[in-house]
């Protein structure tokens, strides 16, 4: 398994690669890489290169033409906040996508992934309760903040008007 962090394309358009080379073999996987007119084509065949080096080094798989991608997924990474002047002295806010993209190669002889299992996902607590008020304070008015943004209502007008000459 490998994995690149903080990669400059957006896990979107990263997910229409790797969803080409997902369980392929590596073979097939690198020559879709090699002719596929994206930027992200090239960052995702240095992710599966680095997989297969993995592999050979890590877990001494010795047959390389029975590697096959099992795990191809890109998930999103911070956003770089940028802002572009627009006319009229207004500011466009720009964002900068990153992801993080992670290939997994297995051995087709014993099928099992050359890479460590994936943590087990921890049970989610319920979420707190809300406190609620009773249905008679909500109804009888109760007091509220300050209201924010809300214009006094204008004042009547009680001067007379002008007599005409």
């Amino acid at each position: 398994m490998a994995r690149a962090q903080f990669v400059r394309v957006s896990a979107r358009k990263a997910r229409l690669v790797l969803d080409q080379i997902r369980g392929k073999s590596v073979g097939e996987a690198l020559a879709t890489l090699e002719y596929t007119p994206r930027a992200a084509a090239r960052l995702v065949e240095k992710v599966l290169r680095s997989a297969v080096a993995n592999a050979e080094h890590n877990h001494q798989v010795r047959n390389l033409d029975d590697l096959r991608v099992v795990q191809a997924f890109a998930d999103g990474g911070p956003s770089l906040k940028r802002v572009q002047p627009r006319a009229m002295g207004r500011a466009f806010a720009i964002k900068h996508r990153t992801s993080h993209l992670t290939i997994g190669v297995s051995d087709e002889t014993n099928g099992a992934v050359v890479a460590p299992p994936a943590p087990p996902a921890r049970p989610s607590a319920p979420p707190p309760a809300r406190e609620e008020r009773p249905p008679a304070a909500r109804r009888a008015g109760a007091k509220r903040g300050p209201a924010k943004g809300r214009r006094k209502p204008a004042a009547k007008a009680t001067a007379k008007p002008k007599e005409k000459k």
